[in-house]
């Protein structure tokens, strides 16, 4: 099993939701965040004073997979995800050693 994990920009959430929903991808978890890279930051405007805005909003999506299913996955994220722009984010991918369902017991792939 493998844990996916994709940082992607606020506004292709939805793009990417309908992507996985599509590839047929039922559990996941999504989580606002804020992070910085080589997008940098931005400078703002406030009451006349300008400020820097370091940290980026971003949005990120894991999810767990059984381990052949994950190289189909991860290229449906990108495809979604992809603007050509500096910024598009990141898909970070990780050995999952085991899970487990709460309500039935099931454990391993079965409880996915």
């Amino acid at each position: 099993m493998k844990m996916v994990c994709a940082i992607i920009r606020p506004h292709r959430l939805q793009e990417v939701k309908e992507a996985l929903s599509d590839a047929g991808i039922v559990g996941l978890t999504v989580t606002d965040i804020r992070g910085a890279g080589r997008q940098k930051g931005q400078v703002e405007r406030y009451r006349g004073s300008e400020y820097s805005i370091d940290l980026i909003p971003k949005v990120k999506i894991e999810i767990a997979l059984e381990d052949d299913s994950v190289e189909g996955i991860i290229q449906t994220i990108r495809d979604a995800a992809h603007t050509g722009e500096i910024g598009d984010g990141k898909i970070f991918i990780s050995p999952l050693e085991d899970s487990l369902r709460i309500r039935t017991g099931e454990r391993g792939e079965n409880s996915l």
